[in-house]
């Protein structure tokens, strides 16, 4: 199965899935009485614009090199990325709002909801805990941060839904004011999730390098190659999924020109096929100290 194959698949799924638990969910918290199901709903209903905006980012990421950019469209995955963040951030503030308008209204307005918002959020967490674990397992085939991000955003929704399930139970044991209280927990752990998504988005659009665990192991990589006397110069920069690398190695300073071209070929090839998500990696030879 192809990318493109993956996505609309993923696609798919997260819209008619979203589509329709949410549809259930808000159900179950109108008639079941309880905010923090409602809150739950909207939540599950972002879900759908993020998947929207993950399928679209990806799809334009993957087209191909023109003259106006010679280096990709990677970048817009983390554009949507970021985007999703945005969204999931504006879901938590308007569920974190609907909750304190809530929490201090009158006493004797908090009603207690019925078994029904508790049944929608064991349903809730089962269905989006699934879709976490679906939709991550192909984002890590595709290297995709747009649709990882998608996940966490599925992820997310089974937390909020834990949240909502503690928040209604302790509701029907006498304690109504759980309700909105379920509500604001559920909009602080939106707003993490949003702030770990939007970090991560940003950090790639910056050019910020890749950690030094896999720095060092690509140095230990092309120190082995054969040529190589030693690296001068070694830096790593994120492009969306896709990083980019600027090498410079000593080789022996007496062979020919030929040669020592030819070794810079060789790493070249090497490195790129050792490590898939290399894009690039521009050599600089220098000739070894005598």
């Amino acid at each position: 199965m192809n990318d493109q194959s993956i996505v609309k698949k993923l696609s798919r799924v997260g819209i008619f899935g979203n589509v329709l638990l949410a549809a259930f969910k808000l159900f179950a918290g109108i008639f079941g009485k309880s905010g923090a199901m409602v809150s739950d709903a909207v939540h599950s209903l972002s879900d759908v614009f993020a998947t929207l905006v993950a399928y679209i980012g990806v799809r334009l990421a993957g087209q191909r090199e023109d003259a106006e950019h010679p280096y990709g469209h990677e970048r817009l995955e983390c554009v949507a990325s970021l985007i999703l963040g945005l969204i999931l951030a504006g879901t938590g503030a308007g569920i974190g709002y609907a909750g304190i308008r809530k929490l201090f209204a009158a006493p004797e307005t908090l009603e207690i909801p019925t078994a029904l918002p508790l049944v929608a959020a064991i349903v809730s967490i089962a269905v989006k805990e699934a879709m976490f674990w679906y939709t991550m397992h192909y984002a890590k085939i595709m290297d995709s941060s747009a649709f990882k991000a998608d996940a966490w955003h599925h992820r997310s929704d089974a937390i909020s839904s834990v949240g909502s399930f503690i928040g209604i139970g302790l509701a029907q044991l006498g304690l109504p004011i759980m309700d909105p209280i379920a509500s604001l927990v559920i909009c602080a752990l939106i707003l993490k999730v949003a702030f770990d998504i939007s970090r991560d988005a940003i950090a790639k659009m910056l050019d910020t390098s890749c950690d030094r665990s896999f720095e060092q192991k690509l140095r230990t990589f092309i120190e082995s190659q054969p040529g190589v006397v030693k690296i001068d110069l070694l830096h790593t920069r994120q492009f969306g999924n896709k990083i980019y690398v600027d090498l410079e190695i000593a080789v022996d300073r007496n062979i020919s020109l030929v040669d020592a071209h030819a070794i810079a070929e060789s790493v070249h090839a090497s490195v790129e096929q050792q490590y898939p998500n290399v894009k690039h990696i521009m050599i600089h030879v220098n000739p070894a100290e005598a």
